[in-house]
Formats: structure tokens, sequence, C-alpha cells
């Protein structure tokens, strides 16, 4: 575990990947994980589910560190998920059509952004992951 802040609480290094795909869905992932980072959900530098696919081991190795790694799918094809698999990291993951969302027809959206937002922040409250 990390180093401890001054208030006793063990600090958690959190990365979060979005899948990227170019259906709305793909797009609304991206926004999602740039939102999260800039609120403090996770780390605020970019890590890149592309450089994990090419095999870059820089990319692997920041994302086995992490305490924590999310990956937010668009759809259940689940495309960044495997990525991730495919380096033995098991992340917690998100598939934004079974959130709500429907690929192909969603708008994208700063509401439909801060939605999703909410309801992962919400899960990690709620279930301590």
């Amino acid at each position: 575990m990390s180093n401890c802040n001054c208030g006793g609480v063990p600090e958690v290094s959190r990365i979060i990947y979005p899948c990227g795909g170019c259906a709305d869905v793909g797009e609304v992932s991206d926004q999602v994980c740039r939102q999260l980072r800039r609120e403090g959900f996770a780390q605020a530098s970019m890590s890149c589910i592309t450089g994990i696919a090419a095999h870059m081991q820089p990319f692997i190795d920041a994302a086995k560190k992490a305490n924590q790694v999310v990956v937010i799918d668009g759809c259940p094809v689940g495309c960044a998920k495997k990525v991730l698999e495919h380096v033995d990291i098991s992340p917690v993951s998100y598939v934004l059509t079974q959130l709500g969302l429907e690929k192909g027809k969603t708008e994208v959206t700063q509401k439909v952004i801060n939605e999703i937002c909410d309801k992962i922040k919400a899960d990690f409250i709620n279930s301590s992951k």
C-alpha cells in the first residue's frame, strides 16, 4: 500500500482507462475517464490503454503498480478490459450499455457524462472497491 497522508488514511493509486471506441458510448467512456481524473477519483497523470495493447512495458508497469485499475468500456464487447486481461490485470469493469446508455443512440452531453461519473463514484463509495 502507498504511504499514508497526514490523516492516517491510506492513499489509493487508481488508474482509469476508457475504451475510446469510435461509437458514441466510446466517446462517453473517454470523457467520463477524463472528468474522473480531473475530479481526483483517479490519478491525474494519464496512462494509455493503447500503449498496453502495443505491449509497451512502461504502460504495463504503470498499470500493474496501481492499487486499483478501473476500465470503462462503452459496450459489452469489452475491448479495454480484454487488453488489460492480456497482461494479467483484472480491472474493476464498467460497461456503459449496462449503465443505461444505448450504443448508437446516446448523445454525448455533459449531463450524460456527469450521470455516469456519479454512478461510478457512488458504486465505489457503496461497495468500497
